[in-house]
């Protein structure tokens, strides 16, 4: 992983933990039309509950586990890696990409088989060709649940086939969602409406089963689930106007009512947000640089121009300040209009939402060797041998005073003696 994709990760994980306890905003109810018993919206970019509902349940979620089977997939195989199809015998009505005894794929095939369509068969394939075995997949599945913080996880199978003590709920599911956003492989996936897996015995394809991925063009994700216990799942995500979230409804009574309150959810937490530039650019942020060689002048630092854009709650964005964070001690021209002399931090509520540049108010012209001299003579070791020279100066015109007087004298008594 490159370093700023490293960094973005941690940032996300972070996030993930702090979703771990219910915030002051994680109190509102979800809006009446929705009618899951089980919800929870949240932005992305800043982390916080739009809204929620019996978020922390602790429920049977279906394929839903087959989250975790990806991640840990993703964060243990390379995908070009093949693994042999797993002796798994599905039953007629699992789900399944129909992986034939001995049959080799690619973990890229695999995850799409997972992700996409949610074959069983691709799971446990997976599970084996990590772990070896299906216990030791679900102690690593479980392991990784406590160090994401899902407080309220504990997996039985890959698969998400309903077992007793296997449960998991919707503020998890979202926090797995959003850590799994990190991976560009994983965000692929899960916005495409039907996938071809090419690696296998035979070229084989399969339309999303989340039906809302290509029916609602801002719809980016995730994940359905469904089995006897669980009811309808689905984790959903989305994205507008530069604002992405992600959603989860659990004990649907059915794909459509679980379809629409997933799009009632996303679009609720969409317009709770907007999308600003983080600091617009000439904003004035109280630091004065003085100005080399030129006693008591000083140059006004401003926000440079920036691209920033950053998500804010919609109405707050007065809430918006701007905290210097490194500039100069002191400056010296020429400097050109523009050029950057350090950076702020934008804050929205206290939270750092954004890093900008400082640029100087004006340019500053170069200093000439008169205003350098007269600078420099004002400075107190300036002053000091000013005195000194001039102190010299004087004593040297009275030494040569003295020696012409001296010397006259002398000829005029040279005159009398002659």
């Amino acid at each position: 992983m490159s370093r700023s994709g490293l960094t973005a990760a941690l940032a996300v994980l972070a996030l993930v933990l702090a979703l771990a306890a219910p915030t002051p905003a994680a109190a509102r109810d979800c809006p009446a039309e929705v009618k899951a018993r089980y919800a929870v919206v949240i932005e992305v970019s800043t982390g916080n509950v739009v809204c929620e509902r019996r978020a922390d349940a602790q429920r049977p979620v279906g394929s839903t586990v087959k989250l975790m089977t990806a991640l840990l997939t993703l964060e243990r195989a390379d995908l070009d890696e093949t693994f042999r199809a797993a002796d798994y015998r599905p039953a007629p009505a699992e789900s399944k990409i129909g992986l034939m005894p001995g049959e080799r794929m690619s973990v890229r095939d695999l995850l799409r088989g997972l992700l996409v369509y949610s074959g069983n068969d691709a799971a446990m394939t997976l599970a084996t060709g990590v772990a070896g075995s299906e216990r030791a997949f679900v102690r690593l599945m479980n392991r990784r649940a406590r160090e994401l913080g899902l407080e309220h996880t504990h997996y039985g199978n890959p698969i998400g086939l309903d077992e007793r003590g296997a449960h998991s709920s919707a503020r998890d599911l979202v926090k797995l969602a959003l850590f799994l956003r990190t991976k560009p492989f994983f965000r692929r996936t899960v916005r495409q409406d039907k996938v071809t897996l090419e690696t296998g015995a035979v070229p084989r394809t399969f339309d999303n089963r989340n039906r809302l991925i290509g029916a609602v063009p801002w719809v980016n994700g995730v994940k359905t689930g469904q089995t006897q216990m669980a009811g309808e799942v689905l984790v959903g995500s989305g994205r507008q106007k530069g604002i992405q979230v992600i959603s989860a409804v659990l004990a649907e009574k059915d794909d459509a009512t679980r379809n629409a309150d997933t799009v009632r959810l996303l679009s609720y937490g969409i317009g709770q947000f907007q999308r600003i530039t983080a600091a617009r650019p000439g904003t004035p942020v109280g630091v004065q640089v003085p100005i080399r060689y030129r006693r008591g002048a000083v140059l006004d630092l401003v926000v440079g121009p920036n691209g920033e854009r950053t998500v804010v709650p919609r109405g707050q964005r007065d809430d918006v300040t701007i905290r210097p964070i490194s500039y100069p001690s002191e400056v010296e021209g020429p400097i050109p209009y523009g050029t950057r002399l350090g950076v702020a931090e934008v804050l929205q509520d206290g939270r750092r939402i954004a890093t900008v540049p400082l640029i100087g108010s004006g340019e500053v012209p170069d200093a000439g060797l008169a205003q350098r001299t007269k600078s420099w003579l004002a400075t107190p070791i300036g002053v000091v041998l000013a005195f000194a020279i001039l102190s010299a100066t004087v004593l040297l015109a009275r030494r040569r005073r003295g020696s012409r007087g001296a010397g006259q004298r002398r000829a005029r008594e040279e005159a009398r003696a002659a």
